[in-house]
C-alpha cells in the first residue's frame, strides 16, 4: 500500500485522532461523562442524515433538501402532538409516524425526478430545500411553536430521556441508522445494486437493474432519516423555529460522507467512515463552543476540511 492509498484509506481516523489529542490538550473536561452524553445528543441529526445522504451519494446522487426535510418534520409533529387530552404513547406514535410520512414523501419527489426525468440532483434538491421549507413556515405560521399539552411531555422525552440514567436516548436512532444502512449497503443484492448504479449507470441499466427504483429508494430513504432527526431535534429542545431547525445540516451530512471516503462521484458507501466524519464534526462544533469561540470559526474549519477531504479521495491523474 502507497502512502497515497494510505491516506485515502485512514485519513477520516486520523483527523479524527488528532482532534481528539487537540482537545484534550485545549479543552477543559472534554473527556467527561457529560461531555460525551452531551456530544451523542448533538450527534444524532448528523448521523442520521448522513446515514441516508451516504446511500444518495452512493449512487452519485446529492440531497441538499434534508434540512428543510428536517423543519417539516419537526412542524408536523409539533402539530400532531399538540392536542388537549390524556397523554398516550400510541397517539403520540401516531402523530410521529404521520410527520414522518408527510415529510419522506420528498424523498419519493426527489427520486422520481432524478431516477424517471433524468433532472440533475442537485437542481431536484435545490428546489425541495425552498419548497419543504416553505411547507414548514406555512406549518407553523412562520412562528416558534412550543411543544406543550400532555402528549407533549412524552415527545420530549425522546430528547431528554436517559437510559440508566446515563445513556441519552439518541443512542438508539444513532446505533439502529448505522446497524441498518450497513445491512443495506454490505449484505444485500440492493445495496451492491447501489453500488453499481454508482460505478456506472448506463452498466447499471444494461445489466438489467431498475435504476429509477434504486435512486427512488436511496432518495427515500433519506428523507426519511431526515424526518426523524428533525423529530428528536424538536425534542430536544421543546420548540421549533422554522427558520432554525434543520438549518445547514445538509452540509454537515454530506462532510460526513465525504469526509468518511465515500466518493462524490458515487461508489461504495463506507458507513463506518460516514461515522467517524459525524464524530469528526460534532467534535468541531463542540471545540469551539467550550472554548467560547466564534461559532463563524467551526464553519471555517468545515470548509477546509471538506475540500481537503474531497481532493485527497479524488483520482488524480498525473
Amino acid at each position: 500500500m502507497n502512502s497515497k492509498e494510505f491516506l485515502k484509506k485512514y485519513s477520516a481516523f486520523i483527523l479524527l485522532v488528532i482532534m481528539l489529542l487537540v482537545n484534550a490538550i485545549i479543552t477543559p473536561n472534554f473527556f467527561a461523562l457529560n461531555t460525551f452524553s452531551l456530544m451523542l445528543t448533538q450527534i444524532c441529526p448528523v448521523i442520521l442524515t448522513a446515514m441516508g445522504m451516504t446511500m444518495v451519494i452512493s449512487t452519485g446522487g446529492i440531497d441538499i433538501s434534508v434540512g428543510a426535510v428536517m423543519a417539516l418534520s419537526a412542524a408536523l409533529s409539533t402539530r400532531f402532538v399538540n392536542f388537549e387530552g390524556k397523554a398516550s404513547i400510541i397517539m403520540l406514535a401516531i402523530g410521529l409516524l404521520a410527520a414522518i410520512i408527510l415529510s419522506s414523501a420528498s424523498g419519493l419527489v426527489a427520486g422520481f425526478m432524478v431516477g424517471k426525468l433524468k433532472v440533475q440532483p442537485m437542481v431536484v434538491t435545490l428546489g425541495l430545500m425552498i419548497g419543504v421549507r416553505g411547507l414548514a413556515l406555512v406549518a407553523t405560521s412562520s412562528k416558534t411553536v412550543y411543544i406543550s399539552q400532555a402528549q407533549g411531555e412524552l415527545y420530549k422525552l425522546l430528547g431528554n430521556y436517559k437510559i440508566a440514567g446515563l445513556l441519552p436516548i439518541q443512542i438508539i436512532p444513532i446505533v439502529l441508522s448505522i446497524a441498518i444502512v450497513y445491512f443495506i449497503l454490505n449484505k444485500t443484492v440492493l445495496g451492491r445494486r447501489i453500488q453499481a448504479v454508482g460505478d456506472n449507470v448506463n452498466s447499471a441499466r444494461l445489466a438489467g437493474i431498475n435504476v429509477t427504483a434504486v435512486i427512488i429508494f436511496v432518495y427515500m430513504a433519506s428523507a426519511f432519516f431526515a424526518s426523524t432527526a428533525g423529530i428528536f431535534s424538536v425534542a430536544k429542545i421543546g420548540n421549533i423555529n422554522p427558520n432554525d431547525v434543520g438549518l445547514l445540516a445538509e452540509l454537515d451530512a454530506i462532510a460526513a460522507v465525504v469526509i468518511g471516503g465515500t466518493k462524490m462521484s458515487g461508489g461504495r458507501g463506507r458507513v463506518f467512515g460516514t461515522v467517524i466524519g459525524a464524530f469528526i464534526m460534532s467534535i468541531i462544533s463542540m471545540a469551539v463552543n467550550m472554548n467560547n469561540i466564534p461559532y463563524e470559526y467551526a464553519q471555517i474549519v468545515k470548509a477546509i476540511i471538506i475540500v481537503v477531504a474531497v481532493y485527497i479521495q479524488s483520482d488524480r491523474k498525473k
